[in-house]
């Protein structure tokens, strides 16, 4: 006999300007249970970026002076309605999910000076500077969600080129504008 199991279904909605708020709320949970290690926190993910479709959860990333004593705050996380992953597939970094089926939060937690938070903040803010490359985006999840709603996997991996083209474009345009700042002083 087979078990009735609860299938997580992928959900794609227009933006929500709460989403800004759900970060703020969440941040200062997070703030209080990390603020031993904690160095910054960041809303990223599309979520934070105003004007497109996205998956309901609020992403955040926080930097922590030291990635090694995350896993002693588990059991706080837990307390909070977090599910501790560990590394969850990339070195260097602790993730926290909040729900299974109804998930509302994933927490990226890496140490300061990791690659991966400039990776994520330069593919945030350059949408937020290109809303045409930003709704692309979103049209192409309202797509990819018709077709996998069921399937995370075939979900991500149709989003898989477009990322790592925008990842390309956010790194050169961060580069002109860091250089641009530079000259500016």
């Amino acid at each position: 006999m087979v078990e009735n199991q609860q299938v997580r279904i992928i959900e794609v909605v227009p933006y929500n300007p709460e989403w800004k708020e759900a970060f703020e709320r969440e941040s200062s949970k997070l703030k209080i249970i990390l603020s031993e290690e904690i160095i910054d926190i960041h809303h990223v993910g599309s979520t934070s970026i105003p004007g497109i479709s996205a998956k309901p959860v609020i992403d955040i990333l926080i930097e922590v002076k030291d990635i090694s004593k995350i896993n002693s705050y588990n059991k706080l996380m837990e307390n909070e309605g977090y599910i501790a992953k560990g590394e969850y597939g990339l070195e260097g970094r602790r993730f926290f999910l909040k729900g299974i089926y109804n998930r509302t939060h994933h927490i990226h937690i890496y140490q300061v000076g990791n690659p991966e938070v400039t990776r994520h903040l330069n593919f945030r803010d350059y949408m937020i500077a290109h809303p045409k490359d930003a709704a692309a985006y979103g049209d192409l999840k309202n797509q990819l969600v018709e077709k996998f709603k069921h399937d995370i996997d075939g979900y991500c991996d149709g989003k898989d080129a477009f990322i790592k083209d925008i990842e390309i474009k956010s790194k050169e345009w961060a580069k002109k504008i860091h250089f641009i700042k530079s000259n500016d002083q």
